[in-house]
C-alpha cells in the first residue's frame, strides 16, 4: 500500500550499496500510468496517436523507453487531453523526473516524490516493486542521483527493441541467448 512502508526482513546487502538506476524508475512509472488510463479517454487515445508506430499491446501495458517518455514529456499539448487525475499525476511524474531523478535533487524532494506517489494511487495506479523501491528508500537515494548516465540502460532496451523485432515479440530462452 502507498503511504506505508511494508518490510519484514531486513536485506541482505547494505541498503546504501543498492543503487537503482532512475530509468528504471521512469520506466516503472509510466508503464503504470499507461495501466491506469481509461483506454477510451482521450488521453490514451492522443498517446496512440503520438506513438502511432508503437503496438497497441505495447501502449496498453505502456512499454516506453527513455528517449519516448522525454518526448512525451516535452509536448505541451499532450496535458491538454487529460482530466484532472490524470493531469495532477502526470504533471508531477514531469516534475519528479526534474528535479529528483535528474541531475540534483530539489531540497523538498520528499514531499514531492510522496505527491506524487499520492497523485498516481489517486488514479489507480498499482505498486510495482520500483514504486515500491522509491517509497521505501526514499532516504537512501544519492545527492547526485542523475550523474550515474542512463546510457548503459537505454543500450539494453534499445538492443532488446531490435531482437524483439527479430523475434516477433515472443520471449524465450534463444531470444536471451541472442542478445547475449
Amino acid at each position: 500500500m502507498i503511504g506505508q512502508n511494508n518490510i519484514r526482513e531486513e536485506t541482505l546487502i547494505d541498503r546504501d550499496k543498492v543503487i537503482f538506476p532512475p530509468l528504471h524508475i521512469k520506466l516503472s512509472l509510466m508503464k503504470q500510468f499507461m495501466k491506469a488510463l481509461n483506454k477510451e479517454g482521450e488521453c490514451f487515445k492522443y498517446i496512440c496517436k503520438f506513438f502511432s508506430r508503437l503496438s497497441s499491446e505495447k501502449l496498453k501495458a505502456g512499454i516506453f523507453d527513455g528517449p519516448q517518455i522525454r518526448h512525451l514529456t516535452k509536448d505541451l499539448n499532450f496535458v491538454l487531453c487529460m482530466n484532472e487525475f490524470e493531469s495532477a499525476a502526470w504533471t508531477l511524474f514531469v516534475a519528479m523526473i526534474q528535479r529528483f531523478l535528474g541531475n540534483f535533487k530539489d531540497e523538498n524532494y520528499k514531499d514531492l516524490v510522496q505527491n506524487c506517489l499520492n497523485s498516481f494511487h489517486n488514479l489507480g495506479c498499482n505498486m510495482s516493486i520500483q514504486v515500491h523501491f522509491l517509497f521505501s528508500y526514499i532516504d537512501k537515494f544519492p545527492n547526485n542521483l542523475g550523474d550515474a548516465s542512463d546510457e548503459q540502460g537505454e543500450r539494453f532496451y534499445q538492443d532488446i527493441k531490435i531482437i524483439e523485432g527479430r523475434y516477433k515479440g515472443r520471449w524465450g530462452p534463444t531470444m536471451m541467448a541472442d542478445y547475449c
